[in-house]
This record gives C-alpha cells, structure tokens and sequence, in this order.
C-alpha cells in the first residue's frame, strides 16, 4: 500500500487552480449540499466504488472530507483493490475553512447559494 500524503489546504487549492487535480469529495450528498469546495465532485464514501474513480487520466486525484478520517479511508479502500489513490486534504474541509480557501454555501433556510 502507498504512504498517503497529506496535502494541505494550499497545496490542494493551488493544485485545483492551475488543473493538477481531481478533486473528489466522499462526505453524503447533504454535507456536500450545505457546503463544498468549488470544483470537487462527490464520491461518498458511503457507496464509494474504487473502480468508479478516475484515475490514470492527466489529473491526480486527491480525497478530501470534512476533518480527514473518510478520505484516509477512501484512499485505503482504493488502493486495497488497486486503485492509485494516494492523497488527501489534510483536516479536510474544516482546515480549508480556517485557511480561508473559497467555498460554496447554500442557506438551508432559503436554499440561496452562495461563494464560490
């Protein structure tokens, strides 16, 4: 098995900005609703399916969750079966939320979506 790196929030948005990665969120559909990172798609780690991911292609995917512990584990869940997934966001979305990094946010109350 692969060392996972631990990517940090500016590492991750740097590498998104300039189209290094893949960036794949494996939190449940409504964590990803309230909130999410620009430009990450959702995986959840829940119905995860490592042959499902897109590796192999220009981009390098990277995991991220809401503190760390899913994506560790979608990484592990993928290289068990073979699947070349050996980054994650480091803390998560909760450490790109310190580290100020653009977010996407959508109001529960009134379904108004904001950020980006």
């Amino acid at each position: 098995m692969s060392q996972l790196e631990d990517m940090s929030p500016k590492a991750v948005a740097d590498a998104l900005n300039v189209g290094d990665i893949l960036l794949i969120d494996v939190r449940e559909a409504n964590e990803y609703g309230l909130e999410r990172i620009p430009g990450a798609l959702l995986y959840p780690l829940s119905t995860l399916d490592p042959k499902a991911i897109p590796v192999g292609g220009p981009k390098r995917v990277v995991f991220h969750c809401a503190a760390g512990r899913r994506s560790a584990m979608a990484a592990m869940r993928c290289q068990d079966e073979g699947v070349n997934v050996d980054a994650h966001l480091a803390g998560g979305l909760g450490a790109w939320k310190e580290a100020k990094l653009p977010l996407i946010e959508t109001d529960p109350l009134t379904g108004q979506v904001k950020g980006g």
